[in-house]
């Protein structure tokens, strides 16, 4: 078998439902398999979704044992060539897995391959390739640095803000949320690092295949959507795990060495950091929570935009929810819809979605896919997504 994916699925149904269907194109004429482990959502994604993906197999746990732990699992079970993690709040194009698995095959000595992702709205995810956080690379992003001067090499060198998105070239951290791997490499090195719950363990193995002497890459003439964050509400729950497991990281790979004293401060750092974003995030959800018990006075029908596929477009446009009305424009519209079909592929849908750059203009974007009864999307990657069922 040349190919195994892997998806972590918390309480993100429809996401992993459009997932599903765009996967379900890219890997027609691909001997593959695809795994999907649900930890506990409890909100009906393998009742539902069984039916749909008949092809799917399916780990049901119990509770939620966190990334690393439920990657590993579906990776015992795996049988493909390539292995490929993938969130459940992407969308994939059509072409996307022959040009990876192309890419892959090409490059001998390769370690991991990650691509560019953007978010819901077209806006480039930074995250798509980055440098380790060593401890130079880590002051510079704790202290501002590398926000102060983003296209240096010198100080910008986690986000490699200093290369042009639109090049492929090595990249030696890779996301979690796309991150290709040869199984038999993984085999050698280990799969992730359950110590990690959440965040982290990506860099963990990133870092681990280049010191195996691998080389890790970012391809960039292939884009996928990655709707960012939501199987994690961005509450201190959120900034208590995300940092503690930089410190574990560093604790594990740049601990030893350092004087007793620049590991003090750095731990330091890292927690006056979270405490920082932590005092932002409550300060931030108290005011939306203020600001949303009045609603905006005379607030009318939202003006929804449908384009893409025009059969699923007119499907779209008939079972549309109430307080909606169709307008046939960008300009005028408070959200887009974009319906992949048989005559509109989700790669024509994000090129448009990166063309229009609707963040530019504030307007809210769904993807619908055919077969689906359901449109969603997640315009800010800090916030949470929006689905329309039908």
């Amino acid at each position: 078998m040349i190919l195994s994916v892997i998806i972590v699925n918390y309480r993100v149904r429809y996401f992993l439902e459009l997932c599903l269907h765009s996967l379900q194109k890219t890997l027609m004429g691909i001997e593959s398999e695809t795994i999907v482990v649900d930890n506990h959502s409890a909100d009906g994604s393998p009742e539902t979704l069984r039916s749909l993906f008949p092809a799917v197999r399916w780990v049901i746990n119990d509770e939620n044992v966190g990334f690393a732990r439920a990657n590993n699992q579906a990776l015992q079970l795996a049988n493909g060539k390539y292995i490929l993690f993938l969130n459940p709040d992407t969308v994939v194009p059509e072409n996307f897995a022959r040009h990876c698995l192309s890419f892959l095959e090409g490059r001998p000595g390769i370690g991991g391959l990650g691509v560019r992702m953007v978010d819901g709205s077209g806006r480039f995810l930074k995250e798509s390739r980055r440098g380790f956080p060593s401890p130079w690379v880590a002051f510079c992003r704790l202290s501002g640095l590398s926000a102060l001067f983003p296209k240096s090499r010198r100080f910008s060198a986690y986000y490699m803000g200093y290369l042009p998105e639109d090049r492929t070239h090595p990249a030696p951290v890779l996301s979690g949320a796309c991150l290709w791997v040869s199984r038999s490499i993984l085999t050698d090195i280990g799969g992730f690092d359950e110590q990690f719950f959440m965040y982290a363990e990506d860099i963990d193995l990133s870092y681990r295949l280049e010191r195996a002497g691998y080389v890790n890459y970012y391809l960039a003439d292939t884009t996928i959507i990655h709707f960012k964050g939501e199987s994690t509400r961005k509450d201190i729950r959120y900034v208590r795990h995300f940092y503690k497991a930089m410190s574990q990281f560093r604790r594990k790979h740049f601990r030893k060495g350092l004087p007793a004293m620049l590991n003090f401060a750095a731990e330091i750092a890292i927690w006056c950091r979270a405490a920082i974003v932590g005092l932002i995030r409550v300060i931030g959800i108290g005011l939306a929570g203020l600001l949303g018990q009045d609603p905006k006075p005379g607030a009318g029908p939202i003006r929804t935009m449908v384009t893409g596929d025009p059969a699923e477009t007119r499907l779209v446009a008939a079972a549309l929810p109430g307080q909606r009305i169709i307008v046939p424009g960008q300009s005028g519209a408070d959200e887009i819809i974009i319906c992949e079909g048989r005559n509109f592929s989700f790669r024509q849908g994000i090129a448009e979605l990166e063309a229009d750059a609707p963040y530019r203009h504030g307007l809210q974007v769904k993807f619908h896919a055919a077969g689906s009864s359901s449109a969603t999307g997640s315009p800010d990657p800090n916030g949470r997504g929006e689905t329309l069922i039908f």
